[in-house]
């Protein structure tokens, strides 16, 4: 187990070290987790705000419910059936029961909703936040390649593409074609 163990710890080491040359791939890894985050997030008030239609009609159910067997409880008293009326009036209260943990269920939904409405604010509050911080290593980035690439005219880059082996050269022109769409977007922001 102690293998295992320190493998683990080894290539979690790996990651981290790779992860922290690399701040962009590690924006990327935190954007993709906020927004599966946010997906979830809205799944659950979908269903959280569809319980609470539903326990909203189970409540209304009730209370007319109620209201019939009230009336049902004075019938049976105006026309002297105590026993009727003192059966009546038992199912009212337990159906005064039933809609009070109806009740107090809603507002725990209602609760929910709240919290779950309140982290989904927090979580595209943390993705605008994360889009300045890939912003600004995009920045950083980009100065820092400018400043430690060698000035090299275009024709002796076509030079190097031309004497270099076909799949260099097809891997080179798609990097260079992936930094003007980066910075195409860029510019437009």
């Amino acid at each position: 187990m102690g293998l295992f163990d320190d493998m683990k710890r080894f290539l979690e080491t790996q990651l981290d070290d790779f992860m922290s040359k690399n701040p962009h791939l590690q924006i990327q890894v935190m954007e993709e987790q906020l927004q599966q985050q946010e997906s979830d997030t809205v799944n659950l008030l979908l269903d959280l705000r569809q319980q609470e239609k539903q326990i909203q009609s189970e409540v209304l159910t009730t209370a007319q419910e109620i209201k019939s067997w009230h009336e049902r409880v004075g019938k049976a008293e105006a026309a002297g059936k105590q026993d009727l009326a003192t059966a009546a009036q038992e199912r009212v209260d337990s159906l005064l029961r039933q809609g009070n943990q109806l009740w107090g269920k809603m507002q725990g939904v209602k609760d929910r909703t709240a919290q779950g409405t309140k982290l989904l604010e927090d979580i595209k509050l943390r993705r605008q936040e994360l889009a300045l911080k890939a912003a600004e290593v995009q920045a950083a980035t980009s100065s820092n390649a400018a400043w430690q690439a060698p000035a090299t005219p275009l024709g002796d880059q076509k030079t190097r593409l031309d004497a270099s082996d076909p799949l260099d050269a097809q891997f080179l022109r798609w990097e260079a074609e992936e930094e003007l769409s980066s910075m195409r977007k860029n510019a437009g922001k």
